[in-house]
């Protein structure tokens, strides 16, 4: 457990913290003497950064009488002593254009939303499309298309709806599509559409059903797994800006780095099903180096929110190294979940 700072503590953790993202280079106590007027000499600023050492806070390179920051600051920082400014209005309107210039299509809006975060925070933009079958199935409908063919439109929370083939082996009565549709609607209704693919045939098989619609209803019993078979996310599952952006940074100047960050771009539904299990959590989340339970992540910092479509959550974010410039980085990535919610509405 992190222990208490002082109030001289605080300050010059925090100059150290906007010196090192600033520069990638070690904070030394004259440095921060002149640039950012802490009011006490370099000689105290130096024994606050031993004392803050000493506490997890800092770390001291060998090759550097500098130090610099540790996931701990980091957290510290964008818990307590971060200060996120409002966007400039240049900004903001650079943002809505971008993401709008190719029209509204939502796979556009949000390929080019994980582009743009990418050029204007210099970090990897990362979005990922909302799961369909996160919804919750309100109600459904059983419609004859022709003899031996059937739509299965599914109502879901939120106002969409989804619709699906049947094939019926032979022609069903209008009186057993309304008594099967009735089955369905009690036992599944309320539930999540990942739920009613998986437990279906459970929660079908006791149902007590006439025999003009038992055999449609043996038809859902044997294959709900495929029938419910929906697609897991609306567009693609996930969408990377460009990792040339990151690469420039000073962390991955080193080949080992550098094949590190591209070993996590080249797997992007595994990264996407990582950063799905921050979901649910309205608002901005930042995960940073250790915390992370991923191992490839472990030396970078994510920083994500939520956005929304018809009911459903997805991610819009960024990837970078610890180092990183928060207060910029926040700001950007909480605005750009508003302005996709606003466009896609």
């Amino acid at each position: 457990m992190a222990e208490q700072l002082t109030e001289r503590e605080r300050r010059v953790l925090e100059a150290v913290i906007q010196a090192y993202v600033e520069t990638a280079e070690p904070a030394g106590s004259r440095t921060l003497s002149r640039r950012f007027g802490l009011g006490v000499s370099p000689a105290t600023i130096r024994n606050t950064m031993s004392d803050l050492e000493d506490k997890g806070y800092l770390s001291h390179p060998h090759t550097s009488a500098g130090r610099v920051p540790t996931d701990m600051a980091y957290r510290v920082y964008v818990d307590q002593l971060m200060r996120v400014a409002p966007m400039d209005e240049h900004t903001r309107s650079r943002l809505r254009t971008e993401l709008s210039v190719d029209g509204t299509a939502f796979e556009t809006i949000l390929r080019r939303a994980a582009q743009t975060l990418g050029v204007l925070t210099h970090e990897l933009g990362v979005a990922l499309g909302p799961r369909i079958d996160d919804l919750v199935l309100e109600r459904l409908e059983l419609i004859r298309l022709s003899a031996e063919r059937l739509l299965l439109v599914l109502h879901l929370k939120g106002g969409a709806a989804h619709t699906l083939f049947v094939e019926a082996p032979v022609q069903v009565a209008e009186t057993a599509l309304a008594k099967v549709a009735l089955v369905l609607n009690e036992r599944l209704a309320g539930l999540r559409l990942r739920d009613v693919r998986t437990t279906l045939p459970d929660r079908l098989r006791d149902a007590d059903a006439p025999s003009d619609a038992q055999e449609l209803l043996n038809i859902f019993i044997q294959g709900g797994d495929q029938l419910f078979d929906v697609p897991l996310t609306v567009g693609a599952d996930v969408m990377l800006g460009q990792a040339s952006v990151l690469a420039e940074q000073p962390e991955f100047s080193t080949g080992a780095s550098l094949r590190a960050l591209l070993a996590l771009t080249d797997q992007p539904r595994a990264l996407g099903e990582v950063l799905r299990r921050r979901l649910p959590n309205a608002g901005i989340t930042i995960t940073i180096g250790t915390e992370h339970d991923e191992p490839t992540l472990q030396r970078l910092t994510v920083v994500t929110a939520e956005y929304q479509l018809n009911g459903l959550a997805g991610i819009i974010g960024v990837i970078g190294p610890t180092r990183m410039p928060y207060e910029k980085v926040v700001s950007l990535v909480t605005h750009t979940s508003r302005l996709i919610t606003d466009l896609i509405a």
